[in-house]
């Protein structure tokens, strides 16, 4: 791509929970837009989105939508991404593209920049944002795995509903609502196959034949392919919860060798990304609530795993939908621009 003073910016999914947070983040870091062009389905086209206090005209996506755009965020599921995201690469735009559509193709790098930003080098047009969970997992796993080596990571997630999008937080409110005012029997899910309000979900995504859900098949393999180790053993649960925004993480990790609690904690709080947030004494440890908003990875309740000979346990909170996703895309887009951030959120809980 050569190199601009501003990019003209298309929004795949612009209307959708993660498209309006990517819109916003651009916005909020400063990202060199000389054109805004939201775009989404027929039914939004003509609806409106907000960029730098000025109203834009959402699109329709069509197949001549991506010419004379030189960055394209995609967020509008895998069919669109598989139809339209070849489609904006040869007509030379740079897609980052936040489905499951391209994360395991062999020629599409899958990057977190505060984990692998070389891959991003390696794109032919389409670079892969990866899964949420997985990305707030590795930007707070890589820094322990350069200094001890992690063999095995064992991890149970917690994540919220704007994961699955606009619909489910709806629901979630819809049957909370419901469920104070008495109404529990006229309940009828249809986002989730049961109640979601004043529940927990064991099912992420479809399940597999082995009794995995797609969601934890996804944590494995994205694991393994931007830490850049195919060694390491990885095991999920994933967990829907009854939380707008935030997922929370307990995982346990392996180490090749011996790493201090303390010491572990001194390396996060130097790493990029992360916030360490860890005072048993005074009830201090990440919260989804506190999360909610923020830019950084938070991690917490780090203590030794005593059942194994170097074993650590922890808890690791983000939002879903900023580092989770449109974060973590804009900050490719930036790396990809060359572009040095004037306004980046960074804030603690």
């Amino acid at each position: 791509m050569n190199k601009k003073d501003k990019y003209r910016v298309a929004v795949v999914g612009a209307t959708g929970a993660v498209g309006q947070e990517m819109i916003l983040t651009l916005e909020q870091r400063g990202f060199p837009v000389s054109e805004l062009v939201p775009l989404a389905s027929q039914r939004s086209a003509g609806s409106e989105v907000s960029f730098c206090d000025r109203p834009v005209t959402v699109q329709e996506i069509k197949k001549g939508s991506f010419e004379g755009v030189d960055i394209a965020l995609f967020s509008a599921g895998g069919g669109v991404s598989l139809e339209f995201a070849p489609i904006a690469a040869k007509a030379g735009a740079v897609v980052v593209d936040n489905s499951s559509a391209f994360r395991m193709e062999p020629d599409v790098p899958l990057v977190v920049p505060e984990v692998n930003p070389h891959a991003i080098q390696r794109h032919n047009g389409i670079i892969a944002n990866p899964n949420c969970s997985t990305i707030q997992m590795v930007v707070a796993l890589k820094p322990i795995h350069d200094r001890a080596r992690i063999t095995r990571i064992v991890v149970s997630t917690y994540q919220a509903v704007s994961g699955t999008g606009k619909k489910a937080m709806e629901e979630l409110f819809q049957q909370c609502e419901m469920m104070l005012n008495f109404q529990k029997d006229e309940i009828q899910p249809k986002v989730y196959p049961h109640q979601i309000a004043f529940n927990c979900l064991p099912h992420i995504d479809i399940f597999f034949d082995n009794g995995y859900t797609k969601e934890e098949i996804k944590m494995v393999n994205e694991t393994k392919k931007i830490m850049e180790d195919d060694t390491i053993k990885v095991t999920a649960t994933t967990v829907r919860v009854p939380v707008f925004i935030g997922h929370s993480e307990a995982v346990n990790v392996e180490l090749e060798k011996d790493l201090p609690p303390d010491e572990c904690r001194k390396i996060l709080e130097s790493s990029p990304g992360v916030v360490v947030v860890d005072e048993p004494a005074k009830n201090r440890y990440p919260l989804a609530l506190d999360a909610a908003g923020k830019d950084p990875v938070f991690v917490g309740r780090i203590r030794r795993d005593e059942s194994v000979p170097h074993g650590l346990n922890m808890w690791i909170v983000s939002d879903n939908l900023r580092k989770g996703a449109a974060l973590n895309a804009v900050q490719i887009a930036e790396i990809v621009v060359g572009h040095k951030v004037i306004q980046a959120k960074v804030e603690v809980v």
